[in-house]
């Protein structure tokens, strides 16, 4: 299948299509005219690359995991796994960031409404 047939089987643009390739998350055949090729395999790498995506993970960080996308084996499962965990480590030490800056901009928040209540309308 073309590029435009497996964009339009998986939801994903063409210009993504492309970038997975720069990136070296997908590989296609070429035709003599320079055509990119895609088998049924693609359409299941697409869509597993997409679920990492939506995972949070980087296209740096699902590079490293393709060695395992393109031939399962129990090695390749372990190392992935082990990206994943690193991975999961690092969202979890964002939302730990994150729910500190919520945390801090309530009391700012709070500070501020003290500060309304205890003033006058008119005061500026």
């Amino acid at each position: 299948m073309r590029i435009g047939e497996l964009s339009a089987r998986t939801g994903v643009s063409r210009r993504s299509l492309r970038y997975y390739e720069e990136q070296g998350l997908l590989v296609s055949s070429r035709s003599p005219s320079g055509q990119r090729h895609y088998d049924d395999g693609h359409v299941e790498r697409v869509r597993l690359i997409q679920a990492f995506l939506a995972a949070g993970m980087s296209s740096g960080t699902i590079a490293e995991m393709v060695p395992c996308m393109a031939e399962p084996s129990r090695g390749g499962a372990r190392r992935a796994l082990v990206v994943m965990n690193d991975e999961r480590a690092r969202l979890s030490a964002a939302m730990d960031g994150l729910a500190a800056a919520r945390s801090a901009l309530d009391g700012l928040i709070e500070t501020n409404r003290k500060y309304l209540a205890r003033t006058a309308p008119d005061t500026p």
